[in-house]
């Protein structure tokens, strides 16, 4: 269980810097749809959860508000900001990498943005890559764009290297945009900066399509995702649909959170079996897919099966296991043998079968953000520079109940985000689809 303790952040020094932004705040005026800075944002939002801890209310554990702040920590006029994407593409990273540039030229008056290419291997000397800086009129237009101007790459570099480029350079606040692995290498950033007794903020934005970073609402991306598999499930039901005996079978990303999954196959609803990581599954047998397949086929003539690309990797455990440059366990392919199985499964009953396989998933990862998306990257990148310029470090900002919070990279990579089972989610998935609760 959490304690109030996992919730500090951690402050580079008191704030006695006039912040530009305190003649927007002068004529605010308290209401429900905002914080005061002096306020924390409760982490627990049932009563029974909150009388369980048995302490007061002062001592229930609670999240820092995000925001602007009266009095800040640096000196804009003396400020060099430094901003890296890295991971996977995602939508929406051309449209924080443009919010921070405008809101740290425009809000705060900060003159020098750094941009370092291709991820954490943009700090260091031997990968040759030119540090770009980043201007209004040089961003402008980049959130029309998928994919990221800075370039990412994956995989984690010597953080006593990156330091060193940050000093070389004079950066004292850094922007990391990344998901799990890009966070736990921005605290490894962080401590180095810590050990040589340095100024330097460093800040996480969350990006991950899987929406598998714990302790926020969402992550940037995912409804722009779960969106767009929407389209690929509405074509696996339009061929299934015209086809004796079609199965439309839809694989999406989410390699530990069928987050992608779940929402796509609610959005559209037209799917009748959706495999996820958190829930394994059985292919043989009488309660097994296969069989609950079949069944369907002779009831309504169709089906659509949409799975999470880590779903089902028991059924793979022959496959050979390697990494990727992040340290992640390259996944067997589900898709591929579920098209294999269901072919030959209905081969052998003698049954005729019209499947057709829809693998969207770098389609989703590099189109621009949806609307919903750009605006949400646009403030957790306003609350991003808010924050560093008020001197908080080794911290990502998010949205927690509806309210954008401060949360301490610690805590946010401590677990991962998955779908409960047991949860609201996974039942309005079981009540759309109508599949059975387990294939057993």
């Amino acid at each position: 269980m959490v304690e109030a303790c996992d919730f500090l952040v951690k402050a580079l020094g008191p704030r006695r810097v006039d912040s530009p932004m305190a003649p927007l705040l002068a004529v605010r005026k308290q209401s429900i749809h905002n914080v005061d800075e002096t306020d924390r944002v409760l982490f627990d939002d049932i009563a029974s959860a909150a009388i369980t801890r048995g302490v007061t209310a002062s001592e229930l554990p609670g999240f820092e508000p995000a925001g602007p702040r009266k009095k800040i920590d640096f000196d804009p006029s003396k400020t060099r900001a430094g901003i890296v994407t890295c991971g996977g593409l995602c939508p929406g990273f051309n449209d924080v990498i443009r919010a921070l540039v405008l809101e740290l030229s425009f809000r705060y008056g900060v003159k020098r943005i750094f941009g370092f290419r291709n991820g954490y291997q943009g700090f260091i000397a031997r990968h040759g890559h030119p540090v770009m800086e980043l201007t209004p009129d040089l961003v402008s237009h980049i959130h029309e764009d998928g994919g990221t101007l800075l370039g990412t790459s994956r995989g984690q570099q010597d953080s006593v290297e990156i330091v060193d480029c940050l000093e070389q350079l004079g950066i004292s606040q850094l922007f990391v945009i990344g998901g799990d692995g890009t966070l736990r290498g921005a605290l490894s950033i962080s401590q180095e900066i810590a050990s040589r007794g340095l100024k330097i903020a460093v800040v996480g934005i969350p990006k991950t399509i899987d929406n598998d970073i714990m302790y926020i609402d969402q992550s940037f991306g995912f409804q722009t995702a779960f969106s767009m598999a929407t389209e690929a499930i509405r074509a696996a039901h339009a061929e299934a649909d015209s086809s004796p005996n079609g199965v439309g079978l839809v694989k999406v990303m989410g390699r530990h959170s069928g987050f992608i999954a779940c929402y796509a196959s609610l959005a559209k609803s037209d799917a009748n079996f959706v495999l996820i990581p958190e829930v394994s599954f059985r292919l043989d047998g009488p309660q097994g897919l296969l069989a609950a397949i079949e069944d369907r086929l002779k009831r309504r003539g169709h089906a659509v099966v949409v799975v999470a690309e880590g779903a089902g990797q028991s059924l793979l455990e022959q496959c050979p296991r390697t990494t990727d440059a992040s340290g992640n366990a390259r996944l067997g392919d589900i898709g591929l043998l579920l098209r294999q199985r269901i072919c030959e499964h209905f081969a052998a009953t003698g049954i005729d079968l019209n499947l057709k396989y829809i693998d969207p998933s770098d389609l989703i990862r590099s189109v621009p953000a949806n609307p919903f998306d750009s605006v949400y990257c646009l403030r957790l990148a306003h609350i991003a520079v808010h924050a560093t310029m008020s001197g908080w470090t080794e911290m990502v900002v998010g949205r927690w109940h509806g309210r954008f919070v401060h949360v301490p990279i610690p805590l946010a990579i401590q677990e991962r985000n998955t779908v409960d089972p047991n949860g609201d989610l996974w039942m309005s998935v079981l009540e759309s689809t109508g599949q059975p609760v387990s294939f057993a």
